[in-house]
């Protein structure tokens, strides 16, 4: 798989889509009364990120998650302070935040073992 960068206006043009569905999804989970409406607002819109970042095939898709996983994390401790219950949900999570940060680290080695390879056959084709 190739990694991809992308540049600053394909940037601004998430930025634009994310402040749309965040608006949007304020809404809606306002509509259905969502408890913690901020977090849950604030989730959304790092998952749209993250969807769209993978989507484009760049590595900054896992720093996305990682910060979806921190709301999702504060959330679920909430939670688990009214039920105990939900304590193996933050448990899942932070699984998760270290799988993103994982996942983070060895696309970027990927991204450079491809550059260096792209600058070998660049030199052997001069």
């Amino acid at each position: 798989m190739k990694v991809n960068r992308i540049g600053g206006k394909e940037y601004l043009f998430l930025a634009f889509l994310a402040a749309a569905v965040t608006t949007a999804f304020w809404f809606i989970l306002e509509a259905f009364d969502t408890a913690n409406l901020i977090p849950s607002t604030v989730s959304v819109t790092t998952s749209f990120v993250a969807a769209y970042l993978t989507f484009r095939r760049s590595p900054f898709y896992a720093l996305a998650y990682a910060a979806n996983d921190i709301v999702l994390i504060v959330l679920w401790v909430l939670a688990a302070t009214e039920d105990v219950g939900y304590v193996s949900v933050v448990i899942c999570f932070v699984t998760f935040l270290v799988n993103d940060v994982y996942g983070y680290v060895n696309w970027r080695r990927m991204e450079h073992r491809q550059a260096s390879a792209m600058r070998t056959e660049y030199r052997r084709a001069a």
